[in-house]
């Protein structure tokens, strides 16, 4: 199979009613309707945590080994078998092995923006980019469909670090600041800034909150200007943060036992996950956590495993995390109602450089589901033997935008007026990836 990087290899829905319609894919009207998710049967997650993994991670040495390739091709680690009889990952995700029963593991994610900022934008909005319409993150699409009046953003990011380079990928686009993530700083373990000033009970801030609000209000007659509700909305959200003991102390890290905070692990992707559990168990709809450092243009080989110290690699911090998460939701009753997502913005260069690194590769890459009503222990996909291009049911960012959006129980279809009046869909392209369930 041969593709370039100017067609993808996903098909948009549109394109499938132009070559022929329905009966040239043997596809009767029940057939349709389920790969497009209009069935009762699609369930509806609560919640989703999105693990981002910031820089696009090397499918070929994480979840689709080659060990069958040639030396130049082929990953420096060995592989491991998991409970899913006949998958095999890389050594590194021991842990992660054990939970494969429960992760739904797709490897023929493809697409063709290998920039970083634009990759980003794809796989997190379900749309390519386009200069002049900002589309809003899926986390953002969720938000505005959520209450918001409880203590706790429907829409949190942890850490503050940003995705794809620090771009808007993850924002909020034509739908206004109102529904960006609430950004907890850089140490998900001491979010600081939720702390009420000291000397100012609750009692003494209610007259300043008053008082601002008449400023504000002066404000809008003298200036007229434009945002008011979301500032509203922001001097709400943040009353409700600092003052709200729930919310308070959903942030607190330390109100977990010793042993929990052991095994997600002390570090930053760990520290994340875990926060993130307690987060969507009360109540938060959207919570993404973005773990950086998988731009590996070098020394693949010292950079993912703890080669050079105990804690140093990505990818035994990471398994221990993923897995814990996952255990840790199953344990309390959580996994089926909250959907767990691992993905990047593309997969690396199959071929190894110069330097024992990988470089850019939006033509194949995987993405794990977990929860959230997805049937666990299943591949769907499959890429060549040297891991260049998919051969079998390639899979598109506007497919996983899709998707995601029915299991969180949004219309993908529903039409909504855009900036200037402008109809739109929250998907525009995509199907419902039905292997899933």
């Amino acid at each position: 199979m041969t593709n370039d990087y100017k067609t993808p290899l996903w098909r948009p829905r549109r394109e499938f009613l132009r070559v022929g319609g329905l009966g040239a894919l043997g596809l009767g009207l029940s057939g349709w309707l389920r790969a497009r998710g209009q069935s009762a049967s699609v369930p509806s997650a609560k919640s989703c945590i999105l693990i981002w993994l910031d820089g696009g991670p090397s499918h070929l040495d994480t979840f689709d080994p080659k060990p069958d390739a040639p030396a130049e091709i082929r990953s420096p680690f060995g592989t491991i078998s998991t409970v899913v009889p006949g998958l095999r990952l890389c050594e590194h995700l021991p842990l992660t092995a054990r939970v494969m029963d429960r992760v739904a593991l797709i490897r023929s994610l493809t697409h063709e923006l290998g920039n970083h900022d634009t990759g980003s934008r794809f796989l997190l909005t379900g749309h390519r980019p386009n200069p002049s319409l900002q589309h809003p993150s899926l986390g953002s699409i969720v938000a505005s469909k959520s209450a918001m009046g409880g203590a706790l953003p429907p829409y949190i990011a942890i850490p503050g670090d940003g995705v794809g380079g620090g771009s808007n990928a993850a924002k909020s686009g034509f739908l206004g600041a109102r529904f960006n993530a609430f950004n907890v700083g850089n140490d998900p373990s001491k979010v600081e800034d939720l702390k009420a000033p000291e000397m100012i009970t609750v009692g003494r801030n209610e007259g300043r909150r008053q008082l601002l609000r008449r400023v504000d209000a002066l404000s809008r007659e003298v200036l007229n200007g434009g945002g008011v509700g979301e500032r509203d909305a922001h001097l709400e959200q943040a009353y409700r943060l600092i003052y709200s003991r729930e919310a308070v102390g959903a942030f607190d890290l330390d109100q977990e036992p010793v042993r929990s905070r052991e095994a997600y692990g002390r570090g930053r992707v760990g520290m994340g996950c875990l926060l993130a559990r307690r987060l969507v168990e009360r109540g938060t709809r959207f919570v993404t956590v973005v773990d950086t450092g998988w731009d590996t243009h070098q020394h693949i080989a010292r950079e993912l495993p703890d080669a050079r110290f105990a804690g140093s690699g990505k990818l035994p911090a990471l398994d221990r995390a993923y897995a814990a998460l996952i255990g840790d939701l199953a344990d309390r009753g959580l996994l089926d109602s909250t959907l767990v997502v691992l993905m990047g913005e593309f997969g690396r260069t199959p071929k190894l450089n110069a330097l024992g690194g990988r470089d850019h590769w939006p033509r194949a890459g995987f993405v794990c589901l977990a929860g959230g009503g997805v049937q666990g222990g299943r591949v769907i996909g499959a890429t060549n033997a040297h891991g260049e291009v998919p051969t079998d049911r390639p899979v598109g960012p506007p497919d996983i935008g899709f998707t995601l959006l029915k299991l969180l129980g949004v219309d993908p279809d529903q039409q909504i007026v855009g900036p200037g009046g402008r109809p739109l869909r929250w998907m525009a392209e995509g199907n419902f990836i039905s292997e899933l369930v």
